[in-house]
């Protein structure tokens, strides 16, 4: 399997309350409705939490300032990711997503890249 992690910073102009209502409420379902001819196995919001806790932890580590949320979506191979994604269908579903992201995306500060996972603790463990 091959996942594309998308770390999801806000437009400045929206609330993170808003951005993440948006990207769950408007964004998922039109993601949902392109899984198929876009050959998506699954896709997960990650979204942060408005807590004390998350500035503690980053500056404990003097890391950046977090991100809002993290997508997540996998496809079988690289190889289904690239027919999928070349289609008429597959193209134009595309760009309706990337349009709809700028709705509420920073799309210049928020990184994307396609990975392969490697579980290193099964759960239960």
């Amino acid at each position: 399997m091959v996942k594309l992690v998308f770390c999801v910073r806000r437009r400045r102009d929206l609330t993170r309350e808003e951005c993440q209502r948006y990207w769950r409420e408007i964004h998922a379902p039109l993601v949902r409705s392109h899984a198929e001819v876009l050959r998506i196995r699954r896709y997960v919001q990650t979204h942060t939490l408005d807590t004390p806790a998350n500035e503690m932890l980053q500056a404990g580590r003097g890391g950046p300032e977090g991100f809002d949320g993290v997508a997540e979506l996998w496809w079988d191979s690289l190889d289904d990711l690239a027919a999928a994604s070349s289609t008429p269908a597959g193209l134009a579903a595309g760009a309706e997503l990337l349009e709809d992201e700028r709705k509420f995306i920073d799309l210049a500060n928020s990184p994307l890249w396609l990975a392969e996972e490697h579980e290193i603790v099964a759960a239960g463990s």
